[in-house]
């Protein structure tokens, strides 16, 4: 099933997609999903990020063959930061290359796990019940600001724009054998599966819930594969023009273009 966040007539609706419509729900779909009856196309309408979360939980150096690429060891424990929840935009919807760092823009592609149910301390064996679905999205990190400027992540993650998700989530999907890749102007730069995760989503929202309460629409980015620009031979950094494209089998596309 996708649930899909939508803007019609200047309203933000939730729907569920099927085919080329979309049939609109009452309501937040945490709450339950009671189509209303109205249905739109799919094409008549503007995506919006699938859920505007109150908090945005993301894990660090989760894929083996991201640690393998910048040299660093496997954790042992789940590497937790937090971006800014007004970093988060939707499909379609622009990367801004910010002033104060324009320069060493990254791309990662992540599977992004939305929280459906109030979520405290929960067992790896009932976590993926507090799961509502699944999402694309790119942990975009300026990694000036990440890796030498400053002491800490916050502000190389947190940039406006920073977290594009989407483009609708997915709720009938194994999260743990997906194909997902990332294509920079057509090109694959990533490309991988989330079989090659260091730490599950079982294992990543039971470990979350232990540090805070998530609240419904909450989301975690759990980890990029390898292939990112600054790790490689010759870095590669995002610049006004490209497009950049996440790709998760069973979910979709999430597109988004770079602008200064």
């Amino acid at each position: 099933m996708k649930i899909a966040r939508f803007l019609e007539d200047g309203t933000e609706k939730y729907g569920l997609i099927e085919r080329d419509k979309v049939k609109a729900i009452s309501g937040f779909p945490w709450e339950g999903l009671e189509v209303t009856g109205k249905e739109y196309s799919l094409e008549s309408v503007k995506l919006l990020a699938p859920v505007q979360p109150q908090d945005v939980f993301a894990i660090g150096l989760n894929y083996r063959s991201h640690a393998d690429e910048t040299g660093m060891k496997y954790p042992t424990a789940p590497v937790i930061f937090i971006k800014a929840s007004s970093s988060v935009i939707g499909p379609g919807d622009d990367i801004v290359l910010p002033k104060m760092a324009p320069n060493e823009v990254d791309y990662e592609a992540e599977l992004v796990i939305v929280i459906g149910r109030t979520c405290k301390n929960v067992s790896e064996a009932d976590a993926l019940n507090y799961v509502l679905g699944y999402t694309c999205g790119n942990d975009v990190s300026a990694r000036d600001c990440q890796l030498k400027l400053d002491a800490q992540w916050a502000r190389g993650k947190s940039f406006d724009t920073f977290c594009p998700i989407g483009p609708w989530i997915e709720t009938d999907i194994d999260p743990d054998n997906q194909p997902i890749s990332l294509k920079l102007n057509g090109e694959v730069m990533q490309s991988s599966n989330t079989s090659d995760m260091i730490f599950n989503c079982s294992q990543i929202v039971s470990y979350c819930s232990q540090v805070a309460t998530m609240k419904p629409g909450t989301i975690i980015m759990t980890g990029t594969p390898l292939g990112v620009g600054f790790a490689r031979k010759e870095p590669v950094f995002l610049k006004a023009g490209d497009k950049v494209e996440v790709i998760i089998d069973g979910i979709g596309t999430l597109s988004n273009g770079v602008v200064k």
